[in-house]
């Protein structure tokens, strides 16, 4: 590695969340974190429009010695924030959060709406404000009193994603893309900005590009040009990073979504998200702080990797809205495969611009929080924005125009740089290396032009797969499943095809398997903390566990003891743990007729109670006769003969 030496201690490293059971599958999917991992997202410096992104740095700081990063009012943010304040991992909307003020706690209501309540004051100073930055004039507003019958706050948000694509060499150089490589083993010349090389484009980044576009209804511009953004930062070896701003590959889309409006999961509704655009640009590397021997190691594979940033506009109001979005764009990209969109490995990246104001009146002052890498991390950031905000305006403080971290492990943002206006990197110059990037569809096609140099949109259309939506309402139609069911089988990872695969190979009715495969199948991979792919039961086993079920040749609880030596016992099928532990049902109805009578003639208590009007009698003589056959006898045959013999 190349090591960078920095005396700034307050570099931290941001480890990735251990992956945990999400109670809200459908609505926020499987949580793609992994084991806790040292690998660093990077801190990105924002343009001053919104969904506009300049890259700074890694660490999102230059590399100056002498400059103290860590502001008293960072200090004070920490101390202020307890260490026992809740960090559950599950995600509702309203949440109680812990907030403060000086050392007193309270709880603080967090909403899921347009519209937001005053809260408790959180991390005030003994003056009743914020320690302020040592930047002077910075923009600011001022609480002012609600009119009579408004809400009191609105929200706003919206997002910057970085996607990687989905390619086996960078976006302008051979050189391969491996996560798991060595550090500084997938570097070529130009990725290293050698003097004399120059870019390629690679063609899989941008039908990336377009295929993306094409699926979130963007306008797809025949003609994009590419530029350069200068920044310096040990990262980046050119000094500066080539990406598109005037004139991006796709704009003016939008992204459906749904969100839940109330308690039960039926209750969803379905909003839309403008996409301002979608452009190619350049990863950077990634720094590596080590702050014992006060150094930054920078590793070069991830330099030149092609992302897609996919700028959504400020339509959003709440952290369950925007996770919401996010793992919808997430499920496209699988969909797609132009993106493995793993965000573990940082391959999706969200930057969130938050502002709060009261209705009626123009937007706030933002501040952006950066390198958000779960969904959950995302709703928990943005919730405690909004509501740190509202604190501060109501307290008579400012809101400062900077750009925050995450702290998942205390539940809150800090800041890490303030902002002095515009930033001056002398960005978004034409990229002289780089003709302009021309698309094609079937009536503009050149005569006799070569397939393989030149991309046609209408081909590209035509290579789609069915998108997450569309594939949502055909499990409504042809199975019958509720909607809420259909959002788990696409968000848990792999879910949707053993589904399908159980589907083809039972003749067990679809809601029967949706039950078994939601409840069963997938509480058991939950609590063994497992993904699909690493489930022992097959789809060829579950299915014909289902088809013993369905004939009637066990019962329902004996199919669930079957399913648990299945999960336990690879390699048996479910028809030789049925023989092996006789679990079969008592087909002889002459028998089961005897056991009944017999049962009725020994236990006339229970017969007389029954009698008398008490309804649960039935069930303990259904008990009775089940112990009597050992489990193998059905309890709706008992319950008949039962009633019968009752009743004659």
């Amino acid at each position: 590695m190349i090591s960078i030496p920095t005396n700034s201690q307050e570099d931290r490293q941001l480890e990735k969340p251990t992956r945990k059971l999400v109670n809200l599958i459908a609505q926020y999917g499987e949580d793609v974190t992994t084991e806790k991992s040292k690998n660093k997202n990077k801190q990105e410096e924002p343009g001053e429009d919104w969904g506009v992104e300049n890259k700074e740095s890694e660490s999102g700081r230059a590399l100056n010695p002498t400059k103290n990063y860590v502001s008293q009012r960072a200090l004070q943010q920490r101390e202020a924030v307890s260490p026992d304040q809740d960090s559950g991992e599950t995600m509702a909307a309203p949440m109680l959060r812990w907030c403060c003020s000086g050392r007193r706690f309270a709880f603080a209501r967090v909403g899921c709406g347009s519209c937001h309540r005053r809260g408790p004051p959180t991390g005030s100073t003994s003056n009743g404000k914020r320690g302020q930055s040592s930047v002077a004039q910075q923009p600011h507003i001022t609480a002012q009193k609600p009119r009579k019958g408004e809400p009191e706050w609105a929200a706003v948000v919206g997002l910057e994603i970085h996607a990687q694509i989905a390619s086996n060499s960078k976006l302008f150089s051979g050189s391969q893309v491996c996560f798991a490589a060595p550090p500084n083993s997938l570097v070529s010349f130009f990725d290293a900005s050698l003097p004399g090389t120059l870019p390629v484009l690679n063609r899989r980044c941008v039908e990336a590009a377009v295929m993306t576009g094409l699926a979130l209804d963007c306008h797809i511009n025949r003609k994009s040009l590419f530029d350069r953004k200068h920044y310096f930062y040990a990262d980046l070896p050119a000094g500066y990073q080539i990406t598109q701003q005037r004139l991006p590959i796709a704009v003016n889309g939008s992204l459906a979504y749904s969100v839940y409006v109330g308690r039960k999961p039926s209750q969803m509704v379905t909003r839309t998200v403008r996409v301002k655009q979608i452009q190619l640009e350049q990863d950077s590397g990634k720094s590596l702080h080590d702050d014992l021997r006060s150094q930054t190691l920078i590793d070069l594979n991830r330099a030149g990797i092609g992302l897609l940033e996919l700028v959504l506009e400020p339509d959003m109001s709440c952290g369950e809205e925007a996770a919401t979005a996010v793992r919808e764009l997430q499920l496209i990209l699988q969909a797609l495969g132009t993106s493995q969109a793993n965000m573990a490995e940082g391959q999706l990246r969200v930057d969130a611009n938050i502002s709060v104001h009261r209705p009626g009146e123009p937007l706030g002052i933002r501040t952006e929080v950066k390198n958000l890498n779960s969904a959950r991390f995302l709703a928990k950031a943005i919730d405690y924005e909004i509501q740190r905000q509202i604190n501060e305006l109501e307290n008579g403080g400012e809101i400062l125009n900077e750009t925050r971290s995450f702290d998942f492990k205390l539940g809150c943002t800090v800041p890490m740089r303030d902002k002095e206006g515009k930033q001056d990197y002398r960005w978004f110059m034409p990229e002289p290396n780089l003709p302009p990037l021309l698309l094609y569809d079937s009536g503009s096609l050149p005569s006799g032009a070569d397939p393989q140099q030149v991309i046609n949109i209408d081909q590209l259309r035509e290579r789609l797969p069915e998108l997450p939506r569309v594939t949502r309402q055909r499990l409504v139609q042809q199975y019958g499943m509720l909607p809420e069911h259909s959002c788990v089988l696409l968000n848990e990872v792999g879910l949707l095809e053993f589904f399908q695969n159980v589907i083809k190979e039972t003749r067990a009715e679809p809601k029967k398997v949706t039950s078994w495969v939601l409840n069963t199948f997938l509480g058991f991979l939950k609590q063994q903390n497992l993904a699909v792919s690493e489930s022992p039961v097959t789809p060829s086993a579950l299915a014909e566990l289902l088809d013993l079920l369905d004939r009637k040749a066990i019962s329902a609880p004996a199919a669930k003891q079957v399913f648990e030596e299945l999960w336990r016992n690879e390699g048996k099928t479910p028809a030789q743990i049925v023989a092996e532990k006789k679990l079969e049902l008592l087909q002889d109805p002459e028998a089961l007729e005897q056991l009944c009578r017999s049962t009725l003639e020994a236990h006339p208590d229970v017969v007389m109670d029954l009698k008398r009007g008490n309804p649960r009698a039935i069930n303990k003589l259904i008990g009775l006769v089940r112990k009597a056959t050992l489990g193998r006898a059905d309890p709706t045959a008992i319950k008949e003969v039962l009633e019968r013999q009752l009743s004659s």
